[in-house]
């Protein structure tokens, strides 16, 4: 009940962040459907029905990482002087948290199971009633369990991971630390080697298994694409894990980057709050470009052919490459929030304007240089064994 007076009473661009959530779970949540409905009126499929419902777990990651980025932005759910003593303590947020990020990710279930319903003609009255009945199994009684847990899949798992994020952290060997004292700085980015050794781990293994395997027979894509051998997705899902571990390792290399050779003023500052920034926005960069290196391969693969997919290839496709775009946007806004402060401090300083817009302009040239060359050249690596 807390939880859903907080929603009406919010912001209305907090609402929309938890409206995009409920956007991105209705997707995932027709595409589950779909795959039922798949296997309903394809009794014989069986293993196409469940190599269709695997494919389902790259928007559903997609989804529930979208959703734990606006959790750890929604300022209904973060530790205020006073709250404790009105009895939402660290450990009630956590909940408030796991419950508002559940409550959003249902409202789209729910309503991915109403256009599920009514496009396979069990509601009438609307346009466009029974349209896909056939691929969706219409004419067959809906197995009313297995729908439901298909729909829980992203409230549950969203919320969990959402508890896992924003959980009480143990405090210090010299208990809580005193809000009047200066925070101390983030530690550095440990996993940049580990990064780097996934990714050239994964490339090794697209290629053994594009060489080993070759590329005409392997495991049916989404829609009418060609078959990859399954090795290569596996190595690419390595490279994948690698780019999101090395994000913030590599982020907090530019600041340094962009503070050496004695800095001036915009650059020093530009910096520093790339460093500081690694963690939070370092890793949801590493995912865009993860998702891009994949496109631009893709794009490679195929060249000037032009395969005719469908809709709900198009609706994943949306789905994975709208979340992480959305999470980095969140990531910002969450950065530019928790350096309000100081960039007020230095206003009333007398720190010119032109010198903070110079200091933003610096920081987002130096992620390009470095984070473009990275996508375009995992995506060249990723492409070349099957395009030999």
């Amino acid at each position: 009940m807390l939880a859903l007076r907080l929603a009406r009473g919010a912001h209305p661009l907090i609402l929309i962040r938890r409206l995009t959530v409920a956007a991105a779970a209705a997707g995932t949540g027709f595409l589950l459907l779909c795959t039922l409905g798949y296997a309903m009126g394809h009794p014989e499929a069986s293993q196409s029905a469940l190599l269709r419902l695997a494919w389902c777990a790259a928007p559903l990651a997609a989804t529930v990482h979208l959703a734990v980025a606006v959790a750890r932005t929604d300022p209904g759910t973060r530790p205020q002087p006073g709250l404790s003593a009105v009895g939402l303590g660290p450990v009630r947020l956590m909940v408030l948290a796991a419950a508002t990020t559940a409550m959003a990710c249902t409202l789209g279930s729910m309503l991915a199971l109403l256009f599920f319903l009514h496009l396979r003609g069990d509601l009438t009255g609307l346009p466009f009633d029974g349209a896909a009945a056939g691929l969706l199994g219409g004419g067959q009684s809906l197995p009313l369990a297995a729908a439901l847990t298909l729909l829980a899949l992203t409230p549950v798992i969203a919320s969990c991971c959402a508890a896992l994020v924003l959980r009480p952290r143990r405090p210090g060997p010299r208990g809580e630390q005193d809000p009047r004292q200066p925070a101390a700085p983030a530690p550095a980015p440990t996993g940049l080697p580990w990064g780097v050794a996934l990714i050239a781990a994964g490339l090794a293994v697209e290629t053994y298994a594009a060489t080993a395997q070759g590329t005409p027979d392997g495991l049916p894509m989404p829609g009418r694409l060609v078959g990859i051998p399954a090795g290569v997705l596996a190595g690419w899902a390595v490279t994948a894990l690698g780019l999101a571990l090395a994000g913030p390792g590599l982020t907090a290399l530019c600041g340094r980057l962009l503070g050496a050779l004695r800095p001036g003023a915009a650059r020093l500052l530009a910096g520093r709050v790339l460093r500081a920034e690694a963690q939070r926005i370092g890793r949801p960069l590493g995912v865009v470009c993860a998702v891009a290196a994949g496109g631009i391969a893709v794009a490679a693969l195929y060249g000037a052919r032009q395969p005719q997919i469908g809709p709900l290839t198009v609706l994943g496709a949306v789905l994975v490459v709208g979340c992480p775009l959305l999470t980095l946007a969140t990531a910002a806004l969450e950065a530019r929030q928790a350096r309000a402060h100081t960039t007020a401090a230095l206003v009333r300083l007398g720190a010119p304007v032109s010198v903070l817009r110079g200091a933003a302009a610096l920081r987002a040239g130096a992620l390009l240089a470095v984070f473009g060359p990275l996508t375009w050249a995992v995506a060249a690596l990723a492409a070349l064994p099957m395009t030999r």
